[in-house]
């Protein structure tokens, strides 16, 4: 066992040796449609400001001078833009307009007493594939379980992953093997952080 497994698993059995609360994805998030936020014109053009998002890989599509509609995401309020029919999702921290109707803007709801960011990893731990075309934060997504350790532990787990998620994010790297070994080390250790039994 290395020093950082180790260290993780000192961490878990410290933060919740009894087991820890789960809750449902929708008991703790709230969901917008993007109606007001889709762009008129796709006719994007780099020089233009205001980027328009997709849920899926390309995420941002191009740039629009619309200024109607923009959704106000930013670092000290951002969203997960949710897509409905695949369920890939990503973290947003800037303003932006959406290419269609087929998403969700996820916040946490103002009762709930958890950190955002850590429902975010919670939620990339989630293996679960759309069988067929239908909408599925509603009838399926929002359903599934994730932990909920005391909210400080929480913020623990998101300054560790946040760390983890700036090394295999880090543009310097241009070795493959290299890009790959570390997304398998931060995917391994965001699993184990994420891991707790049930109370």
């Amino acid at each position: 066992m290395t020093n950082n497994q180790s260290k993780i698993k000192k961490i878990i059995s410290e933060l919740c040796p009894n087991g820890v609360e789960f809750k449902e994805l929708g008991e703790v998030l709230n969901y917008e449609q993007p109606t007001k936020y889709i762009v008129k014109s796709t006719e994007y053009d780099n020089v233009h400001k205001t980027p328009v998002l997709t849920a899926g890989l390309s995420f941002i599509l191009g740039y629009t001078n619309e200024s109607d509609g923009i959704y106000k995401a930013s670092k000290e309020d951002p969203v997960i833009i949710f897509d409905d029919f695949t369920t890939s999702f990503h973290w947003v921290d800037f303003e932006f307009k959406v290419k269609s109707s087929a998403m969700k803007m996820l916040r946490v709801k103002k009762d709930a007493n958890v950190n955002f960011r850590f429902i975010y990893f919670a939620m990339r731990c989630i293996h679960y594939v759309p069988s067929d075309h239908t909408r599925h934060w509603i009838s399926q997504y929002s359903k599934f379980k994730t932990p909920l350790p005391p909210l400080a532990e929480q913020e623990r787990i998101v300054s560790i992953l946040d760390k983890f998620d700036a090394l295999v994010n880090d543009i310097s790297i241009d070795l493959p093997a290299e890009l790959n070994a570390r997304r398998q080390q931060y995917e391994y250790y965001r699993n184990k952080l994420l891991t707790f039994k049930s109370l």
